[in-house]
């Protein structure tokens, strides 16, 4: 995440995130599930601008995308409003976000960007916050929120809020491909079997660190794929045509639609994506990005 401070403003880009492994434990007594996940941000990028103003003491939201809430159920500003009541911040607040990762796409955009927001307030009004603070007030906001204080790479537990940073040994080379259609998480959870013997994920936690990309391709793991294929054919479809192309691995990133291909190296990237695009089907709405996992 990067924050630039400007004349009382602070400007930031908000990285997405995929999934190389997820797996669900249990489902809980609050009706949250048990989550092992191994996280990594990547290079697709939301930016926000936030500007602390005299003239009034809102929280005020606008957004390039037609159609994207920016009222009080806006993650962004529950992040906001979080900070203001917490620290008793008072100022108001002029909050533009431009929008770049797509919506109910598997890729956290909507945590990111309230990552982003704490962690730009705590700049802007000099509130002192370390790691772990922006870690447990991201965590009262939603399970991706506070992995995004922990990159380039982590190991999530609990319901995802619960971070440990893990190694990123080289970087990873993907290519997402995101179906026009979104998925809803809770009617992906809805349709999922619980297994009764979890995977367990520390193979695929080593050969990250170790920057054995072919192995970490072979431990691919997402138990939500499944789900989401049965609600979205699109994703199944896509899975296989990446399948086709030859990557060192694909899977379906956190509960859909996006799918990734794990790369060799930057030219393989650059391979898939022209395979990719003799595949795609004139006016299907799919886009596609290149992405390199962050610094």
């Amino acid at each position: 995440m990067l924050i630039r401070l400007a004349e009382g403003r602070v400007f930031l880009r908000a990285p997405a995130k995929v999934n190389l492994f997820l797996e669900v434990i249990r489902k809980r007594p609050d009706g949250y599930h048990e989550l092992t996940t191994l996280m990594v941000a990547v290079s697709l990028y939301d930016t926000l601008e936030i500007r602390a103003v005299e003239e009034h003491s809102e929280v005020r939201l606008v957004c390039d995308q037609p159609g994207l809430s920016t009222g009080p159920d806006n993650l962004v500003c529950r992040a906001a409003q979080l900070v203001r009541e917490r620290f008793g911040v008072r100022k108001g607040l002029e909050i533009r976000l431009t929008k770049r990762i797509p919506v109910a796409a598997g890729l956290a955009g909507g945590s990111t960007d309230a990552a982003a927001t704490l962690a730009g307030l705590n700049a802007l009004h000099g509130l002192g916050l370390d790691q772990e603070e922006l870690i447990r007030l991201g965590g009262e906001l939603g399970s991706d929120v506070s992995f995004f204080f922990a990159p380039p790479a982590a190991w999530c537990t609990g319901r995802g809020e619960i971070v440990q940073p893990v190694a990123l040994g080289r970087p990873l080379d993907l290519v997402l491909v995101c179906p026009p259609v979104g998925l809803s998480t809770a009617q992906v959870f809805g349709r999922l079997k619980v297994p009764e013997a979890p995977l367990e994920g520390q193979g695929v936690r080593q050969a990250l660190a170790a920057g054995d990309v072919e192995e970490v391709g072979r431990r691919l793991h997402n138990r939500l794929q499944a789900p989401a294929e049965e609600l979205c054919p699109a994703v199944a479809e896509w899975r296989q045509r990446l399948t086709g192309i030859r990557p060192l691995g694909q899977l379906m990133t956190g509960s859909g639609s996006t799918v990734f291909a794990l790369a060799r190296d930057p030219v393989d990237a650059l391979r898939i994506t022209r395979e990719l695009r003799l595949l795609r089907e004139e006016g299907d709405g799919s886009r596609v990005f290149i992405v390199r996992s962050c610094d």
